[in-house]
C-alpha cells in the first residue's frame, strides 16, 4: 500500500473482507464481541493483538477500515476515529495535557476550539498563551522551554488566515513541543503536514471526508505511540470514538474525497476570480489569489490550492449580508463546509457569534463577513447566484 498512488489508496486502504467476500465494505454494527473461551477473554483484555476487538468504544473493524485508510492517504503512522471533529480536538489535547503544562495556539481559531483552550484547559490547570499565528516572531516570543505543545488551524476558519506549518514546527521541536495542527481548511487532498512537521493532525470527518452532509465524525492522526499509548485510554474510557455506521459513511466518502475536492477548488478559484475588486466587497478572501497576504506560502505548503472556501466581505455590514444570504438561490444557509452543496455563512451571529466584539475585529471576523463553502455545483450558476445576490445587497 505503500506505493501506491493516493486515488488508490482511498478505493482500498486498510479494507477488511469477511467470509462473504462482498466488494463494499462491511458495516460491523455491533457493540461486542464474542470469545471462544474464558481464557481468551482473560488475554485479550490483557492485551488485543491485530483484528482483535473486545467493544465498541475501544475499537471495531468497520473503524479500524477507516483509521488505516486516512492514515495511509495521510501519511500518519496511525489514526484513532472521533465521533466528531470537535471530540477528535478534544482527545487530542487533553489526552496530552496535565496541570502546570504550557499550550502556545494561534487565537485565529474556531469558538469551540477556544473554548477548549481558554475555558477547559485553564480550568485543568494548563497554561495557554494565544498569538496571531501568522507571526512568527509571537510564536518564537511566546514558546518556552517547557511549552509541551503548540497548536493552530492551518488555515484559519473563516478568514483563510495561511500559518507557516514548518517555520511553526521548527520553533516548537526546538524545545520539544508536540505540534498539533488542525488540518480541516487545507483538506487531506491538499496538505501534507506531516511530512512538513505536523506531529499530530486532526480532521473534522464531518467536512471534506464524508463531505456530503450525512454524518459527525472526527479523526486524530500521528505516530502509533502516541495514538495507541495516549489518545486511545482516554478515548475509550471517556467515550468519544465513532460509531461503526458512520465509519463505513466516511470510508465511502473517503473513496470519492480527491474528485470532490480538487472540483470544489477549481470551482473556489474561479469564484475568487470573478469577485475578486467587485465593488460591493470590501474584502474577496481566497489563499489562491496572488492579493492574498500567504498567497507564497499557499504555493510551498499547498502546492498553489487555495482550498475550497472563499471569504467575501460586503461593505454594507450585517444588513447587507443578510440581504446577500436570503438573495442565494443555489447555495443554502447552513453552517457546515466541505459539503457537495455550497452553503453560506454568516460567522459573526453563527458559528463565533460566542466570542467577544473586540477579538472579533482583532481576528478580521467584521459583520459584513460571509463564509462560502463551495460545492459540487457548476461553477458558472454559482458565480451567476453569488452576483445575483451581491445586487441585491
Amino acid at each position: 500500500m505503500s506505493d501506491w498512488k493516493a486515488r488508490t489508496k482511498l478505493v482500498h486502504g486498510g479494507t477488511r473482507r469477511s467470509q462473504y467476500n462482498e466488494v463494499s465494505e462491511a458495516i460491523f454494527l455491533t457493540q461486542g464481541f464474542v470469545y471462544d473461551t474464558a481464557e481468551q477473554a482473560e488475554e485479550r483484555f490483557i492485551k488485543s493483538g491485530e483484528d482483535e476487538f473486545i467493544y465498541a468504544r475501544y475499537g471495531n473493524p468497520t473503524v479500524a477500515m477507516f483509521e488505516e485508510r486516512i492514515a495511509g492517504l495521510e501519511g500518519a503512522e496511525d489514526a484513532f476515529a472521533t465521533a466528531s471533529g470537535m471530540a477528535a480536538v478534544n482527545g487530542a489535547l487533553m489526552s496530552m495535557l496535565k496541570a502546570g503544562d504550557h499550550v502556545v495556539a494561534a487565537r485565529a481559531l474556531f469558538g469551540s476550539c477556544l473554548y477548549i483552550l481558554e475555558d477547559i484547559l485553564r480550568r485543568y490547570g494548563v497554561e495557554v498563551t494565544l498569538v496571531d499565528g501568522t507571526d512568527l516572531d509571537q510564536w518564537r516570543a511566546a514558546v518556552r522551554e517547557d511549552t509541551v505543545a503548540v497548536f493552530f488551524e492551518s488555515m484559519s476558519n473563516p478568514t483563510l488566515e495561511v500559518i507557516d506549518l514548518v517555520a511553526v514546527a521548527e520553533i516548537a521541536h526546538a524545545v520539544g513541543a508536540t505540534v498539533v495542527v488542525d488540518n480541516v481548511f487545507s483538506t487531506p487532498v491538499f496538505s501534507d503536514a506531516i511530512a512538513q512537521g505536523a506531529d499530530v493532525v486532526i480532521y473534522s470527518a464531518t467536512k471534506h471526508i464524508d463531505g456530503q452532509g450525512r454524518a459527525l465524525g472526527g479523526v486524530i492522526l500521528g505516530t502509533r505511540d502516541f495514538i495507541r499509548g495516549t489518545v486511545e485510554p482516554y478515548m475509550k474510557h471517556t467515550g468519544g470514538s465513532m460509531s461503526p455506521f458512520n465509519a463505513w459513511i466516511m470510508l465511502k466518502g473517503l473513496e470519492t474525497i480527491d474528485l470532490r475536492v480538487r472540483a470544489q477548488a477549481a470551482s473556489a478559484e474561479a469564484i475568487a476570480k470573478a469577485f475578486d475588486g467587485h465593488e460591493k466587497l470590501a474584502r474577496m478572501i481566497y489563499p489562491g489569489l496572488k492579493s492574498h497576504a500567504q498567497n507564497t506560502l499557499v504555493q510551498s505548503q499547498l502546492g498553489g490550492k487555495g482550498g475550497t472556501v472563499v471569504s467575501l466581505d460586503l461593505k454594507g455590514g450585517q444588513a447587507a449580508a443578510f440581504r446577500f444570504l436570503n438573495a442565494l438561490e443555489v447555495a443554502v444557509i447552513s453552517n457546515n463546509l466541505g459539503d457537495a452543496k455550497s452553503i453560506a455563512t454568516h460567522p459573526a451571529t453563527t458559528t463565533h457569534q460566542r466570542l467577544p466584539e473586540d477579538q472579533k475585529v482583532s481576528l478580521g471576523i467584521t459583520p459584513g463577513l460571509i463564509r462560502f463553502s463551495v460545492g459540487l455545483e457548476d461553477a458558472e450558476d454559482l458565480i451567476a447566484d453569488i452576483s445575483r445576490a451581491l445586487e441585491s445587497a
